[in-house]
């Protein structure tokens, strides 16, 4: 069945630092952060369109604003566990979930610099 990949992005400033990186912490240092949702429809609205992009990048926008110009090790869960960049990918995804129920999320990939993502995918 054909279906329709929807992707919406976001960008956010931020520093951190692993909290066991080889066996110790590791410098603070900050990185120009980018997220994207991934959302997969198989049947279009009325209106031609498989989701609502406004939707998904106020949500996605609004997430990443609690991590803007912040310490991520300083924001729950964050302040609990170490901040990998595969974490920050599940909690952005878990957020999308909550704000958009019913939103055909499928990924989330987020970008700690131009050549490295983590992709979660439930």
């Amino acid at each position: 069945m054909p279906s329709y990949l929807l992707r919406v992005r976001s960008r956010f400033e931020a520093a951190h630092h692993l909290t066991a990186y080889r066996g110790a912490p590791e410098a603070v240092h900050g990185h120009s952060w980018q997220v994207e949702a991934a959302l997969e429809a198989t049947v279009l609205d009325g209106e031609g369109m498989g989701f609502d992009f406004v939707a998904v990048k106020r949500a996605l926008d609004g997430l990443a604003a609690r991590l803007d110009h912040q310490d991520i090790n300083a924001v729950p869960p964050f302040d609990r566990l170490s901040p990998t960049t595969e974490r920050i990918a599940a909690w952005f995804y878990a957020g999308l979930a909550e704000a958009i129920p019913g939103a055909p999320l499928r990924e989330t990939t987020v970008w700690e610099g131009p050549d490295c993502s983590a992709t979660y995918r439930p």
